[in-house]
């Protein structure tokens, strides 16, 4: 496993306005109970055939404890640029070091009346073991698409509400890309 040192809720953020400008920095904590804007990744993590790393977080998480994902990822530190973040954030979820640079996809805003971040998503094919921080991940496993879209039809599974919007958006965007 990859050693990092934890994130935490006093880790500094960039607070950044509705063009995804940086307009000031708060610690992680102040930035969710404030609902200021920020940014996180999205990172749809693919083994060698093409089936998608899915998890679910322990319940210890600040943001969404115990529900699935489809997405590895979190937020993108101050001063740090998403793609670096993407990358940092895949390889720490996977608990992998060495991994291909993530491919972006594209940005939105999520916004809730509890939230407010700009996601960038991204993909990465992981070839290399997996090993996901204890800490982060409760259980894990690769599932087809199909797979997904199955556990998502038959509500068995409480999905991250980012993530679940991030998957609309991306098989939405996969269509009107072609």
């Amino acid at each position: 496993m990859v050693e990092q040192a934890p994130r935490s809720a006093d880790e500094l953020l960039d607070i950044v306005d509705e063009r995804d400008r940086v307009i000031g920095t708060a610690v992680r904590a102040e930035a969710y109970a404030r609902r200021l804007r920020h940014r996180c990744v999205f990172v749809l993590a693919r083994d060698g055939a093409g089936r998608v790393f899915v998890h679910r977080r322990t319940a210890g998480k600040l943001v969404f404890p115990s529900c699935y994902d489809m997405w590895v990822g979190g937020v993108v530190g101050a001063g740090e640029s998403y793609d670096t973040a993407a990358l940092r954030e895949a390889e720490e979820e996977l608990g992998v070091s060495g991994l291909p640079a993530p491919v972006p996809l594209f940005t939105f805003l999520y916004e809730t009346a509890e939230h407010s971040w700009f996601a960038a998503l991204y993909e990465v094919r992981c070839d290399l073991p997996v090993d996901p921080q204890p800490e982060e991940v409760a259980w894990h496993d690769f599932l087809t698409e199909d797979e997904i879209e199955q556990r998502l039809a038959d509500g068995g599974w409480e999905w991250v509400p980012d993530g679940l919007d991030a998957w609309r958006r991306l098989r939405a965007w996969r269509q009107a890309t072609g």
